[in-house]
């Protein structure tokens, strides 16, 4: 039986780890050649050496998405090793430390945003003209029941990922008739080292004991894989039909 992927260039970003490393490895074994971007380079080892040794095609690039060139430099990897993009996946991000808008430091948000809303952009921009010259491409966007409720974070990332929501549907819009579809996965609690992004000592108490009211209903925790099954299903040509939308992987949290 075919591979759902075959053959197909798909660009994951945040792909040492969690969410991102499943996607890598899933879709590494459907036949997708995988351009791994992460800014740590002994995760970003680890997802080469395992595509590799399952006998995978996989080239990696150490890139902080925030940063305009280095995001810019995976799309530029991807066309200048497999000459397309079929499959931008904008999974990289980072938490935030729980404060509310009057707590909130200038360097907490323009980190969150940066990563979570800046470097979608980044890539996004410099993807879709390639894709426009293809006359296809699916761009799969890693948001978070907090880009759709208020109460799963504090207000940077939860910011950020309703931006990220805002920018999906734009771009499904903007570019669906020209063969482009761009969707977002709002994702639950999943096991990943999200929180490792975070510096423990500066969370905010109040805020994390007020989004504490909302992460207790959480009905269950999800595996790094069951967001890389969705994200399968968005990159493959069975959801040919399928832009704009904002498909919650998260057991029913959203629906409290």
């Amino acid at each position: 039986m075919e591979r759902r992927l075959e053959g197909k260039v798909v660009i994951i970003t945040g792909a040492g780890s969690g969410i991102g490393f499943a996607m890598a490895t899933l879709f590494s074994n459907e036949g997708a050649k995988i351009v791994a971007g992460e800014w740590n380079e002994k995760t970003l080892a680890k997802v080469i050496d395992d595509v590799r040794a399952a006998g995978g095609e996989i080239t990696g690039v150490k890139a902080n998405v925030a940063n305009r060139a280095e995001a810019e430099s995976l799309v530029d990897k991807a066309v200048s090793t497999y000459g397309r993009i079929d499959v931008l996946c904008n999974n990289a991000g980072v938490m935030d430390v729980m404060a509310g808008v009057s707590e909130v430091t200038d360097e907490i948000w323009q980190r969150v945003l940066g990563i979570n809303v800046n470097g979608p952009m980044y890539l996004s921009r410099r993807a879709i003209p390639i894709m426009l010259t293809q006359g296809s491409g699916s761009i799969i966007n890693t948001a978070s029941v907090a880009g759709i409720r208020g109460g799963a974070a504090g207000v940077a990332y939860t910011v950020s990922k309703h931006a990220l929501i805002g920018l999906t549907r734009n771009t499904a819009w903007m570019y669906g008739t020209k063969g482009i579809r761009c969707n977002a996965m709002a994702c639950g609690g999943v096991e990943t080292n999200i929180m490792t992004s975070v510096d423990m000592t500066k969370i905010n108490p109040e805020g994390a004991k007020r989004t504490g009211v909302y992460t207790s209903i959480m009905p269950a925790l999800l595996k790094p894989i069951d967001i890389a099954n969705l994200a399968l299903f968005l990159a493959s040509d069975e959801s040919r039909h399928i832009n704009g939308a904002i498909i919650p992987a998260d057991a029913g949290w959203s629906t409290a």
